[in-house]
């Protein structure tokens, strides 16, 4: 039995691993292979690329790297050809998956795509892809069951597999402890998980916190990196502010648990975020052009996944962004400043007022946490796993060790 995954991104590599890991369990002799990175090497699944160096985005980055998709999916298609496996598995990176799904849907290879491309945010004519070239979705956040089923998607709600992960994890309190929170509170910056976001956002982030340290005494802060190449960076760019705030590598749950509050870049990150419960601005620094491309195109008013679950209606102000004055804004959890301007004095405000407003802060930290009790169920992984054995594979709970 043989599934074929295509992952492009750090969180997608993630939960593939984990989906690899729950599928084993239910056929242990399952033969893992495609497009992934280190945690799904790590699984098991036999890589035809790591595609750690392919997670980019926007046009530009794209396009430079351009040949070596084109000679990617010419493989990709080349052994799906040969080797005809039991079903693809597409995770986010819609990109490139597109193609994939459409040369599996021409060999009659079931698709499975395992959170799905966010098509309700923008362009929202893409579902047309969903409808055409995906056999099954797996929607990640509850409001996107109904969302694809209305458009005549075969859609089911398995749960978000980051709350897996985040459940899983164990802190390590000696580095915690290292920080030295009694002498000074602590305001982490997470600048993303891909290169390309900490050569745009981190220089934002960094004027802000030169703001807060400026309004706020006692203070110390910390950069979260996601390797040892983006850490590499940041050092630079932290010596380039005349900066001195240390450098960490892998190092963002403690970072986040540890934090009276973070600036982070937005993505996935928010539901770790939520997850602590932790009073958090989100910023995503985009070109001019781009912004106003997405400004026509997008159908939703965040980016960001936790303001989106608040929403009492995702699509109502599309036209307009976040505004913490705005009546519509009133559930917001999470700031959010999807920009190309400099909004480092905007950023700044909203930690300074935690730092300095413990009642507020306390709010804010009691109204995630509500919001993390109603949302943040474990178990996608596995639900994922159990449908694609039992809708895909015909595997039943009585045949697993047949099958097997």
């Amino acid at each position: 039995m043989r599934v074929f995954f295509s992952v492009g991104e750090p969180s997608g590599d993630l939960h593939g691993s984990n989906l690899i890991n729950h599928l084993r369990q239910l056929a242990p002799a399952l033969r893992a292979e495609g497009l992934g990175g280190p945690r799904m090497q790590a699984a098991g699944c036999e890589l035809l690329r790591d595609m750690s160096d392919l997670a980019v985005m926007g046009l530009l980055p794209v396009l430079k790297k351009y040949p070596e998709f084109r000679a990617l999916l010419a493989r990709v298609v080349k052994h799906l050809e040969t080797e005809k496996p039991d079903c693809v598995v597409l995770i986010d990176y819609p990109g490139f998956n597109w193609h994939v799904a459409r040369a599996a849907k021409k060999l009659n290879i079931p698709v499975v795509y395992y959170g799905l491309p966010q098509v309700w945010a923008w362009a929202t004519w893409r579902v047309k892809k969903v409808q055409t070239l995906v056999d099954h979705a797996l929607c990640k956040l509850p409001f996107e069951e109904k969302w694809f089923r209305d458009r005549g998607v075969e859609a089911t709600y398995v749960g978000h597999p980051y709350y897996d992960e985040l459940a899983s994890r164990s802190l390590d309190h000696t580095f915690v402890e290292s920080l030295d929170l009694s002498q000074k509170r602590l305001v982490s910056i997470l600048p993303g998980s891909r290169m390309q976001e900490v050569k745009n956002n981190l220089d934002m982030q960094l004027r802000a916190a030169k703001i807060v340290a400026s309004k706020v005494p006692n203070i110390q802060f910390a950069i979260a990196s996601y390797n040892d190449k983006q850490a590499a960076v940041a050092r630079e760019k932290v010596a380039a502010a005349g900066l001195t705030f240390p450098v960490y590598v892998n190092r963002t749950p403690e970072l986040i648990h540890a934090a009276t509050a973070t600036i982070a870049v937005s993505g996935s990150v928010s539901l770790e975020l939520l997850y602590h419960a932790q009073p958090s601005v989100m910023v995503y620094k985009v070109s001019w052009l781009f912004s106003r491309m997405v400004r026509m195109l997008q159908a939703i008013r965040y980016m960001t996944l936790v303001n989106l679950l608040t929403a009492p209606d995702i699509t109502a102000g599309t036209n307009s962004a976040y505004d913490r004055h705005h009546p519509l804004d009133a559930h917001v959890l999470l700031p959010e400043y999807p920009t190309w301007r400099d909004k480092s004095p905007e950023v700044a405000e909203h930690v300074i007022e935690w730092l300095t407003d413990e009642p507020l802060r306390q709010q804010r930290i009691d109204d995630l946490a509500e919001l993390r009790s109603r949302v943040s169920q474990t178990g996608a992984s596995r639900r994922a796993a159990d449908y694609i054995a039992q809708h895909v594979l015909g595997i039943t709970p009585q045949s697993h060790s047949r099958a097997a």
